[in-house]
Parts: structure tokens; sequence; C-alpha cells
């Protein structure tokens, strides 16, 4: 067995009927697409990021973009891969400009919750100041200060990490995310 890592494309999880055409935060005038999640859904660790990223190119493509190569690269490092948890987002569609970020994530947030009702993970692991204000519904709190601690957040065990394209953008962090994701692993 070969301990190389190789980055592939998650499975998505088909957005539920009922919300596939929800229109309530106003996302889908920016014509991106809806997505619910990637993973596995009943996964012990749900995964909160605060919006999804590209997922084709141009012509319609798969391809496996910098936030989700970040975070297969640092769940191989510990052992895990796409079935030891579930992916989901506070925004379900990917921004293309300006919008009332408070109001939205608010809405939204009604999506997250649906998610935590029927899945009902373990464990949940923010990554990013944006997934972990709005999940904390505190706009005070920041990953610096909250990471390598549990956090009892609306009944869910839960740690928090810098963003994936945080990372990647800031080398001196991967030792740091690195050590949040073996913290979640040691829980």
């Amino acid at each position: 067995m070969s301990t190389e890592f190789c980055p592939v494309t998650w499975p998505e999880i088909p957005t539920p009927e009922n919300v596939r055409m929800c229109c309530e935060c106003g996302l889908y005038e920016h014509g991106s697409r809806m997505v619910w999640g990637e993973g596995n859904p009943n996964a012990s660790i749900m995964i909160i990021l605060d919006n999804p990223g590209l997922r084709e190119d141009r012509n319609g493509n798969p391809f496996v973009c910098g936030t989700r190569q970040t975070l297969q690269k640092a769940a191989h490092h510990i052992g895990l891969d796409s079935n030891d948890f579930y992916v989901t987002y506070i925004l379900k569609r990917k921004p293309t400009r300006k919008y009332d970020k408070e109001a939205v994530r608010k809405i939204c947030m009604n999506h997250l919750k649906e998610q935590l009702q029927n899945s009902q993970p373990e464990h949940i692991l923010c990554l990013g100041n944006v997934a972990v204000q709005s999940f904390f519904q505190d706009d005070t709190v920041d990953v610096k200060s909250l990471r390598l601690n549990v956090h009892h957040v609306h009944g869910y065990s839960t740690t928090v990490s810098y963003h994936p394209l945080a990372v990647r953008r800031r080398p001196n962090l991967w030792k740091k995310f690195i050590e949040d994701w073996e913290f979640l692993a040691n829980l």
C-alpha cells in the first residue's frame, strides 16, 4: 500500500429536493450551483467551511481545488480519508460578487442546522474564521484563540483550525493545521 498523497475528487452529496431551488438568501442570483456537501454524510466528523469552492473548470471538467487538496493532504497525514468525514458549508453556493454577508450567513445557517439534525456527527471541525464565527454565532471569536480545545457549540463537540486556503498562502500555518488535525484524531 502506497503512503503517497494524491488528491482526488470527493463524492458529492446531492442537495435535497426540498431546498435545491432555495432562493431565500439571494446567492442563486450569483449563478453558482448549490453544493450540499462532500464525503460521507454518516461520518462521525463533520467539517464546516465558509462556502464551496470551484469544482469544475470553464469547460465543465471536474478538478480538485486548493481547499480540497489541502484538506485531503491533512486528512491523509493523520490516516483519514473521505469515508471518515463529511464536508459541508455555511453558504451552500459560492458567492461570485458582493452580498450582505451577515444576512446571508444567518439565512444559510438554517440549512446547516438541518444537516446537523440529519447526520448527528460526533464531532465538528470548523475551518477558518468565517465558519467559526458563523457556527459559534459570535463575530468576536477567532481560530487563533480557540484552537487545540474542545468547545461545545449547539450541543456538538467542536474544534477549530485555519482555513485550508490560508494554510496554502501561509505555509508557516501547515504545522499548526496538522496539530489541529492530530488533536481531533486523538479525541
